[in-house]
């Protein structure tokens, strides 16, 4: 329970359907790993001190036992320093797909196994669904909220255990449904920003989880040619034109970092756009990738459409995604998952090999 509408919903759907429920929420960081004090934190962050209280409100209104799990020093090896380490590698992380992986559906599975639970239910905005003797992550129902996209890396053993009740739910259905038991967290607005940067100074948390002082460096054309000098690559990512600092006569914008070099290559709007994807540490839901080459859509960024594309797949797993259109400002470090229609084939991270359209 993170102290949110949604998992304050799922508890509550899950008690009513006649389960023996315990409450808990996880401590994940402390205040000095974002820089900051440990007093509340302010803004739409997740897991701040009032969001744990807010969850034990509404435990205690269910009648559910209520646990705080502190999870920090896994939290910081597992999300906070894999993070900072991207950063400093040209890459852009997505901190909130490994929380799911090795706190939520990891660590938290350790502890249900302790209190004795069966199975760990969240607010999630997905479905499963149990097919022969497999089960199929899949799309929620409400598309405009669905988090699909963050639990490609589940596996069999998993999906087995897990439960996602609002996955039939629109959102504004769970908000009247909370507000009518009468939940502190019915009108409790969504949390948007990553927990430990709560405001929004990526570069600040990495300095402070590393210890390194970024290198400056030479901003460059695609053709090689120096057009300024860059702060350290831990202040951009592929796609950002905002704070370059570099007068042109049309918009330029990060096509590419290179950390061995200390370059931030600088270009066009045309240059953002590709079609051929490599992607890495491919995860199958099923367990296994299919025998040959196949179509499917596929997702390159959390609030991105999955849009049709071909799919290879090496002998070493290393994945191949082909699209039919090009694609704008393909990051390395972030997400590509996969989907037959509405269901979740896997996913894995892109990597830093891509080619941009003719």
């Amino acid at each position: 329970m993170s102290g949110g509408v949604d998992s304050s919903l799922a508890a509550k759907l899950t008690k009513d359907a006649g389960y023996t429920c315990v409450g808990c929420t996880m401590k994940l960081y402390r205040g000095a790993d974002a820089g900051i004090d440990d007093s509340p934190v302010s803004g739409r962050t997740c897991c701040s001190l009032d969001d744990t209280e807010d969850a034990r409100a509404v435990a205690y209104r269910l009648g559910m036992p209520f646990y705080v799990f502190n999870f920090t020093d896994d939290f910081r090896n597992s999300v906070i320093l894999p993070f900072a380490s991207a950063y400093e590698h040209g890459r852009t992380p997505n901190p909130c797909i490994d929380c799911n992986r090795y706190l939520k559906f990891g660590r938290l599975f350790d502890r249900a196994d302790i209190l004795h639970c069966q199975t760990v239910v969240t607010g999630h905005y997905a479905r499963i669904e149990k097919k022969g003797d497999s089960y199929l992550l899949k799309k929620a129902l409400d598309e405009t909220k669905d988090q699909s996209y963050v639990l490609y890396f589940l596996d069999q053993k998993q999906l087995a255990r897990l439960s996602f009740p609002l996955g039939e739910y629109k959102k504004t259905d769970v908000r009247r449904l909370a507000a009518e038991a009468g939940f502190v967290t019915a009108d409790k607005p969504d949390s948007q920003d990553i927990c430990f940067v709560p405001d929004g100074d990526y570069a600040r948390v990495v300095e402070l989880q590393t210890g390194h002082t970024p290198k400056p460096g030479d901003f460059v054309s695609p053709e090689g040619h120096v057009l300024g000098h860059h702060r350290g690559i831990i202040h951009y990512t592929v796609g950002q034109r905002r704070g370059l600092g570099i007068p042109s006569g049309e918009r330029l914008y990060v096509t590419r970092i290179c950390p061995r070099d200390n370059t931030v290559t600088l270009g066009t709007a045309d240059a953002l756009f590709c079609r051929d994807v490599t992607v890495q540490n491919f995860h199958w839901i099923a367990g296994a990738p299919p025998a040959a080459a196949f179509r499917c859509t596929a997702k390159l960024r959390y609030r991105a459409p999955d849009r049709p594309a071909d799919v290879r797949v090496d002998g070493d797993g290393t994945v191949h995604l082909h699209f039919d259109d090009p694609q704008r400002a393909v990051t390395p470090g972030q997400a590509a998952v996969l989907y037959d229609g509405d269901t979740v084939l896997g996913g894995g991270e892109i990597a830093g090999e891509y080619s941009v359209s003719e």
